[in-house]
């Protein structure tokens, strides 16, 4: 067949009827109706509840019972993105607002709570939605140098100085006696005569107290009294200056400057979270209160020397109530995020999940986060 030859009229039709397949084939996705979003579709149609708990800035309950703070408006956010409704229940404290949420009493909790291995095993959490550590509150008040005259006396590295300087004193008395009871009468009559007397001219030599009515009469004796007068002077100095450099710091810096502070101080936490179990795992003896509150009033009346928390909570409380008696250090340390807590297994943890990552990734959130701890993120 030459190419002036006509197609078949079968063959026609079946190239027509091709082309108008793949045309239909192509229009056909833009013609059927849209699916809803899969996000809403996974909460079941009645009210969640939410498990919360008091946790300035994170969670803060009005006077009219109202709910605002950090993580409560992240989830006003995140429920508004899934067209959720919900009611808020209140807990007395963090672990009972997680066992609740673990029994499945709850379907989300949101408060100020930290993501912990330990708590992974019993619930799942969101995306992590805040960094951030834990901190030291302080008081204000100025130490007492009594306080701190006693504390330094009894510290391991002054008795320590202490020791060495009767040691070199004893042995230097030693041998006074040694090169002087033979040929001096002032360091004779009997070993325990002559050692008790060489051993106290030691000390008032090292002192710089008045030896003139009796010394070494020997060469030996009297080169090594020159060294010993040359040293002792130097060594008194410079561990008189020390202490006192030690305790001039400490009053102006404070007694607690950093975490490697805490084991030689008393310290508090709240009991039942997550601060307990880093300051057991470091063996950091601590006091623990029910709330943050009665731990900076044990700060400002002198009970405890540091209380450790969140660092947040720390600030949030502190500038709100303890402005005049309690003040935050820098340091941040022991690196935790706070996440939203649900059941085991939770269908809604998908969805939560996209919501959030979304939420504070949205100019709202770098408000939100200035509105409640004046961060710029």
């Amino acid at each position: 067949m030459t190419a002036n030859t006509p197609h078949p009229p079968g063959r026609k039709k079946h190239g027509r009827l091709t082309a108008v397949m793949a045309v239909f084939l192509i229009c056909l996705p833009a013609c059927l109706p849209r699916s809803a979003p899969a996000a809403p579709a996974e909460f079941p149609d009645r009210e969640l509840v939410i498990g919360t708990k008091q946790a300035p800035p994170f969670a803060i309950k009005g006077p009219d019972g109202a709910w605002t703070g950090l993580s409560i408006d992240l989830w006003q956010q995140v429920a508004g993105k899934l067209g959720v409704k919900y009611r808020l229940v209140e807990e007395p404290s963090v672990q009972s607002l997680l066992d609740a949420t673990k029994r499945g009493d709850y379907d989300v909790s949101v408060a100020a709570i930290t993501i912990t291995a330990e708590r992974e095993r019993n619930v799942d959490f969101s995306q992590p939605f805040y960094d951030t550590g834990l901190g030291i509150a302080v008081s204000v008040q100025s130490i007492s140098v009594w306080h701190e005259i006693i504390r330094t006396m009894t510290s391991l590295g002054f008795l320590q100085a202490v020791g060495a300087l009767i040691g070199i004193s004893l042995a230097v008395g030693a041998l006074i006696w040694l090169f002087e009871h033979r040929h001096n009468e002032d360091f004779g009559g009997g070993a325990a005569r002559g050692l008790g007397a060489s051993i106290w001219w030691s000390a008032e030599a090292m002192t710089q107290a008045s030896t003139g009515h009796r010394g070494p009469k020997t060469l030996a004796g009297r080169m090594l009294a020159i060294i010993w007068m040359v040293v002792s002077i130097i060594t008194i100095a410079v561990f008189t200056a020390s202490v006192t450099s030690a305790l001039t710091t400490r009053q102006i810096r404070g007694l607690v400057n950093g975490v490697e502070d805490l084991p030689r101080v008393r310290v508090g936490a709240v009991a039942g979270s997550a601060t307990t179990g880093y300051l057991d795992g470091e063996r950091i003896r601590h006091r623990d209160f029910d709330k943050v509150q009665d731990g900076f009033r044990a700060l400002a009346s002198g009970s405890i020397d540091a209380f450790v928390y969140d660092k947040p909570l720390l600030a949030w409380t502190a500038a709100q109530e303890f402005a005049g008696s309690v003040k935050v250090l820098d340091t941040v340390f022991e690196p935790q995020n706070h996440g939203m807590a649900m059941p085991a297994g939770s269908r809604y943890r998908k969805a939560i999940d996209v919501a959030i990552l979304e939420a504070i990734h949205d100019d709202a959130w770098k408000e939100t986060l200035f509105r409640y701890l004046g961060e710029k993120k």
